[in-house]
């Protein structure tokens, strides 16, 4: 897991070198076909990228973005209305039924149908209109690291091709040295603080809510530790009961507009009695993991993401367990 990790700024490197035009082919035919509705279909790491890319969607661009629920498709066999549909599907194997199923579907149906695989020649790549290899390497380990951020710069490249942002599109260029500096951040107080706890809120909001859903669940996968996330926002409504005094938090707050909202919430919990660690840019006074900036706050959570992977898996050791073999977990998921 942590070579793998370490490998996610060479394997952005490679993507960033590859496919330009194909991702400047499909701004264009975004631009010049506008879809009515977004639908992203994904499971697990892959969905909290899907995630991520939504939101930039959304933020960006103005267009609705939903997460498609399979059963829909694959159980209830739901007659989706597919005129103007597009659909992106995120996947390292590519290999389950349950995404290749409504792929195929969607495509019949007339849909715009778009896959983002580790493994080109799968099924879920050979299902889809729009073929974007993550070009990551070979990904071994249970946990998804390198192929969850080639998964967030794929779908950045989309939509910094679909908006026609040049400056967006420098920015994405400039991230395999920006993931380098983030891989060799100091998270170690992350490890001290939560060696010992059994549960654990990890709270983002915005771009980063995406983050915080990909650091709850590989806290669960490596760590055994009941992690759950949490927007900033959404934590006010009902959760906030459990937070009293050592009560772990993982607050991830990169730059944009949720940032002060996240800081002052990070702050009523440090006052409350909470463990409160706070990942933010390094100028943040009160942050005890320091973030590495991209040139582009919409791209902070790719760095940020970068950073938390080799702590995740040094906290997992620490707790005496093997971060590459979690328990009851395969590579490969099939689900239908």
């Amino acid at each position: 897991m942590l070579r793998e990790a370490l490998d996610a700024p060479t394997a952005v490197a490679r993507q960033l070198a590859l496919d330009g035009e194909h991702y400047g082919d499909f701004g264009v035919w975004l631009q010049e076909h506008a879809p009515s509705s977004v639908l992203t279909i994904a499971r697990g790491s892959s969905d909290h990228a899907a995630h991520f890319v939504s939101y930039l969607i959304m933020a960006r661009l103005g267009r609705l973005v939903t997460s498609l629920p399979m059963s829909l498709i694959t159980l209830y066999h739901s007659k989706i209305a597919c005129d103007g549909l597009l659909s992106m599907a995120y996947s390292q194997s590519g290999q389950s039924p349950d995404l290749v199923a409504p792929t195929r579907f969607l495509a019949e149906g007339g849909a715009c149908t778009a896959a983002f695989v580790n493994d080109p020649d799968s099924p879920l790549g050979r299902a889809a209109r729009w073929l974007f290899p993550l070009h990551a390497g070979a990904e071994i380990s249970v946990a998804a690291t390198k192929s969850f951020i080639a998964q967030m710069v794929a779908g950045a490249r989309v939509v910094a091709a679909w908006q026609g942002d040049e400056q967006f599109g420098r920015a994405l260029s400039g991230l395999p040295e920006v993931l380098a500096r983030a891989a060799r951040a100091d998270w170690s107080a992350a490890v001290e603080t939560l060696v010992t706890v059994d549960r654990l809120f990890v709270i983002g909001r915005g771009a980063g809510l995406s983050v915080a859903m990909e650091a709850a669940l590989k806290f669960k996968e490596t760590c055994g530790i009941q992690a759950e996330a949490f927007s900033g926002a959404e934590i006010r409504h009902g959760p906030m009961a459990l937070i009293d005094e050592g009560y772990p938090l993982l607050v991830l707050a990169p730059r944009g507009p949720a940032q002060a909202g996240l800081l002052a919430l990070a702050e009523e919990m440090r006052l409350r009695g909470a463990r409160v660690l706070l990942a933010a840019p390094e100028a943040t006074p009160t942050a005890n993991l320091p973030t590495v900036q991209s040139a582009a706050p919409d791209l902070d959570p790719v760095s940020m993401v970068q950073s938390f992977y080799p702590m995740v898996e040094a906290l997992a050791r620490a707790r005496g367990m093997n971060p590459d073999q979690p328990p009851h977990l395969a590579k490969v998921t099939r689900t239908h």
